[in-house]
């Protein structure tokens, strides 16, 4: 699982895609602009945009499907924004949590329900956060 900007490619994504340029973007707010999805605040604007969390719970339920297909290859899920620092990494946050079966940290994200789906899978998963760290994308 990576996330990725638009500026740019992580690699290759060959299952789900789970875009968040729909979501309230953080970077708007000059009081969040600086922060990252490491913050609370950041991850918390995010998750609160109408529709978020019933995006990552159907992404969450895609993967069900190639999980339940008869191939093992990996599924790389990509998010993406125009930074990497909030939206992208809040939300791929949220769905690693839930793909992990972690119900505690998916609760966190208001995704315990689609946590419990995997909660007895065991899963070898992989966060980038490509962009997660680098300056403030100015658009």
């Amino acid at each position: 699982m990576f996330e990725r900007t638009a500026a740019g490619s992580g690699g290759v994504a060959d299952g789900v895609f789970c875009d968040p340029f729909h979501f309230r973007d953080p970077h708007v707010r000059a009081d969040l602009r600086q922060l990252t999805a490491h913050d609370q605040v950041v991850r918390e604007t995010v998750l609160a945009t109408p529709g978020v969390r019933q995006v990552l719970a159907a992404t969450a339920l895609q993967i069900q499907g190639y999980l339940a297909g008869p191939t093992a290859a990996p599924i790389i899920v990509v998010t993406q924004c125009a930074g990497g620092r909030h939206r992208a990494a809040a939300t791929a946050m949220a769905l690693r949590a839930v793909v992990a079966g972690d119900v505690e940290q998916a609760a966190a994200y208001g995704l315990a329900d689609a946590a419990e789906e995997f909660a007895e899978r065991v899963l070898v998963i992989d966060l980038v956060h490509r962009d997660l760290d680098k300056d403030v994308v100015e658009h």
